[in-house]
């Protein structure tokens, strides 16, 4: 029956039902990292992280971890983009496809895209997947990891 019990509660997620309050705040801390992101603003992003938060991701050193580790990614991210001729970098998000609330942690998936220019052309990356977990803290939800798969 709790089986049966989370997939349609997760059926009802993905088909448009409202969130939880939990639920509701945990994908508004991915959505505040992201428009962070998508502004430059490192300050904002570094506040959706928790003081120790693990991160892959599709360029070079591809992980991070430990105190400081999303200061130290959006540091080695600006590096990256600057090698590489990347401005204009904008993550458009998805309706997440799976929210998991379990006391003080979450884990949540949601596809995204991914638009930039690369020395001028245009770059869309579409069907990537941002997967993030998540702890409750005394100042709200902050993200402990995260992953991103390029389609």
């Amino acid at each position: 029956m709790r089986k049966l019990a989370a997939i349609v509660a997760m059926a009802a997620l993905v088909a448009g039902a409202t969130y939880s309050s939990d639920e509701a705040d945990i994908v508004a801390t991915i959505k505040g990292f992201v428009t962070a992101f998508n502004a430059g603003d490192t300050t904002a992003v570094a506040n959706t992280c928790a003081a120790e938060t693990s991160i892959i991701d599709e360029f070079p050193p591809h992980e991070w971890h430990g105190a400081g580790s999303c200061m130290k990614w959006v540091h080695d991210w600006t590096a990256d983009a600057d090698k590489n001729g990347i401005t204009d970098a904008v993550v458009t998000l998805g309706k997440p496809t799976h929210v998991d609330v379990s006391g003080k942690v979450a884990y949540v998936v949601v596809p995204a895209d991914y638009t930039f220019k690369m020395k001028g052309k245009t770059v869309k990356e579409r069907g990537s997947i941002l997967a993030v977990s998540l702890v409750r803290t005394d100042s709200g939800w902050k993200m402990t990891g995260w992953s991103w798969a390029k389609h």
